[in-house]
């Protein structure tokens, strides 16, 4: 098994991904809007995923945060709300807030456990700051740290009960940046200090089974090395400080931001990089063939602590319980009386 998490070209498996993806054992697999057309189909790809694994509990992800970032829409799935929602009704009434948060990732959950996807990328724990990227934007909570790990610990709560792994995104936090880390390198330059208010919810989800790195440059932590590809602040910050002792994956190996970093523009390179820094995953989400090959081929055997975090992450979710229509129907009525 190599350290990788890869994406798929279309709606099933080519000739060439079932060669590569057996030769190489991915660790896992991730699914986009390309890779999505019916209930169906998506059920018959997972399917044929875990077989090809021989893994029953192969991980299987999804980005399905609600609003804009949703990979399964209508008409075969129901929308969701931004989590920019759940922050304004917690403003109203915290307690009911949470109640939603929860009751609306179990419907996630329930919905991706029906179609045998079994990793949902959410909560963010991104903190909003002034002058924040729309890359962001409604996809955050809120302002305020104590809140957004108030909804994100609801939201995990939720996903476990809904059958589904979560994964806290993007540590230690995507909020101060002011550019799109798919096409350009953020660069923070607040103050060590100023950074604490960044890290209150991921230290308070430091148990979360899985967390997602941020492609930014930190230089109160690392003046040359981005999060994914930094070994200081993956040891000292999202280790050390933070806490998080469970799988740490990188976010796209494939975003731009990653071009103005050693290892440049060679997927090899990037992908290397991330695990060399600490990261136990890397994440390639493109579906290209010869960039998944080219990453392949540059990476080695999982460690055995990855392994190890990848094995108690996937035993973290419970059964999946309820069914989605109630459950969307629940956080209706508590958005409804916020």
């Amino acid at each position: 098994m190599i350290p990788a998490f890869f994406g798929l070209a279309g709606t099933e498996l080519s000739t060439d991904e079932r060669a590569l993806f057996g030769a190489c054992e991915p660790a896992g697999y991730i699914l986009f809007k390309r890779n999505i057309d019916t209930p169906e189909q998506v059920r018959a790809l997972t399917d044929s995923l875990r077989a090809l694994s021989g893994n029953a509990a192969v991980p299987i992800l999804i980005d399905q945060e609600g609003g804009r970032v949703a990979r399964l829409r209508p008409p075969h799935w129901p929308e969701f709300p931004s989590p920019v929602v759940f922050g304004e009704a917690f403003a109203r009434a915290p307690l009911t807030a949470m109640a939603a948060a929860r009751a609306n990732a179990q419907a996630l959950g329930v919905m991706l456990a029906e179609l045998g996807i079994n990793v949902d990328c959410l909560p963010l724990l991104d903190v909003k700051a002034d002058g924040m990227h729309e890359v962001i934007g409604d996809r955050s909570y809120g302002t305020d740290p104590a809140m957004v790990a108030s909804l994100g610990r609801a939201t995990l709560d939720g996903l476990k009960q809904g059958g589904c792994v979560g994964v806290v995104k993007h540590i230690p936090g995507h909020g101060r940046g002011t550019l799109d880390s798919h096409l350009a390198l953020p660069t923070v330059t607040a103050s060590t200090e100023e950074l604490e208010t960044d890290l209150i919810p991921f230290r308070r989800l430091a148990d979360a089974p899985m967390a997602m790195t941020a492609h930014i440059l930190y230089t109160g932590w690392d003046e040359t090395f981005c999060a994914s590809l930094s070994p200081t602040i993956i040891r000292d910050i999202i280790r050390g400080s933070i806490g998080f002792d469970n799988l740490l994956m990188s976010d796209d190996l494939g975003m731009h931001a990653l071009g103005l970093q050693p290892g440049g523009n060679s997927m090899a390179g990037r992908a290397t990089g991330v695990i060399a820094a600490g990261c136990d995953i890397a994440l390639h989400c493109s579906g290209d063939f010869a960039e998944m090959q080219e990453v392949a081929d540059a990476l080695g055997p999982i460690s055995d602590p990855a392994r190890e975090r990848l094995d108690r992450a996937m035993a973290w979710p419970s059964a999946a319980a309820g069914t989605v229509a109630e459950l969307a129907a629940k956080r209706d009525l508590l958005l409804a009386s916020a």
